[in-house]
């Protein structure tokens, strides 16, 4: 039998009255996961998707309306959140503004009776460890937003929970901050092999800091994977779409199949994609054509012609908008100093990498 650290069963959560269906709210519906021992799992999604309705009944700060939740081995659905062997970092800090550093971090260990040398100890530890040595007598409003964070994460750590709970930890850092952040919480993590749970809506910090990610839209589990599969393999268009910076969905027909290798009709070319499970000749596909997956080359090469509708140059990459016989598309260009760069109107030549594109089956309406 498979052993995790965390599982949850069947869970669903509805806010309202019972029998008052117009004011009935199914946040999370019936979803089923499980967080292996020392695992950074990542719920990623759009606001009102389930996501923290989700971490909160983890932490017992929400109660299931069906469902169990399971901590190593044991339902865990009526225990309240101070005995649950969980911490949680809040998107808000949540810090005590009349108390130290040292003792915002200290304020767990002295509710759990612990002696003066023992909590001395761990605080200073646990400092360390978030990288605020010598700070531990200031005021939390004396502190950046990075380092009141650092303080957040430092006081749930010190309780050396069994599983870490964040909140959306990083949403109120700005932009270079919060990937200096997210690299530092990894880096704790890793090191301290903590079973962590994270919420997020944000793509690229879910990639960049997880083992597994769980995309969440209504309520419900879309798809589970590491970043790569999630990123690479999306089961369904909500995943493609909510995965990429911009993603074009251009039609295609399957007109023979090879093999691992699939040839698709698309627009007036026939083009080599990889096989996925259960395409056969005569279905109609959607490729997920991401903007690095597309190459801008001189008119009159390439697959299809297209025509520059806007150009914006970032120094390590061009982003262009064109037009692809009526379709727009976005392409980022890397290391633009190697190439000459199109200008806004002009006739281009279009490939698409199709060993980066991923098909899925049509949906028809």
């Amino acid at each position: 039998m498979d052993w995790y650290s965390v599982e949850l069963i069947d869970v669903t959560k509805i806010f309202g009255h019972r029998g008052a269906e117009s004011h009935r709210i199914v946040a999370v519906d019936d979803i089923s996961l499980q967080l292996n021992q020392g695992e950074l799992l990542t719920l990623l999604g759009p606001s009102g998707c389930g996501k923290t309705t989700t971490l909160r009944m983890v932490g017992g700060f929400e109660t299931p309306t069906s469902g169990r939740i399971l901590l190593d081995s044991r339902v865990i659905n009526n225990v309240p959140p101070h005995r649950r062997d969980t911490a949680m970092v809040f998107q808000s800090y949540a810090l005590f503004p009349h108390l130290t550093v040292f003792e915002n971090i200290a304020y767990g260990l002295r509710m759990r009776k612990m002696e003066a040398s023992t909590i001395s100890a761990k605080a200073r530890h646990a400092l360390s460890l978030v990288g605020l040595d010598g700070m531990e007598d200031r005021p939390p409003g004396s502190l950046s937003g990075g380092q009141q964070q650092r303080v957040a994460l430092a006081r749930a750590l010190v309780v050396e929970p069994k599983v870490l709970l964040l909140d959306e930890p990083l949403s109120n850092l700005d932009a270079r901050l919060r990937a200096q952040m997210r690299i530092e919480i990894r880096k704790i993590q890793q090191a301290l092999n903590m079973t962590s749970m994270y919420v997020t809506h944000d793509q690229e910090e879910a990639m960049s800091l997880s083992d597994r990610i769980a995309v969440m839209n209504h309520g419900q589990i879309e798809q589970i994977g590491t970043p790569q599969d999630v990123y690479a393999r999306p089961v369904n268009r909500f995943v493609a779409d909510f995965m990429g910076k911009k993603t074009t969905f251009l039609d295609g027909t399957v007109m023979s199949v090879d093999g691992n290798q699939v040839n698709v009709q698309v627009m007036d070319a026939l083009l080599p994609f990889e096989r996925v499970s259960d395409i056969t000749p005569g279905d109609k596909v959607e490729l997920v054509v991401r903007s690095e997956t597309i190459d801008i080359v001189p008119p009159g090469k390439g697959t299809f012609p297209g025509r520059i509708i806007h150009a914006a140059y970032f120094g390590s990459q061009v982003s262009y908008e064109v037009d692809l016989l009526g379709t727009g598309i976005t392409a980022e260009i890397p290391n633009p100093q190697e190439r000459d760069m199109f200008l806004r109107g002009s006739e281009v030549g279009i490939d698409l990498k199709t060993r980066s594109i991923h098909l899925l089956p049509k949906v028809m309406n």
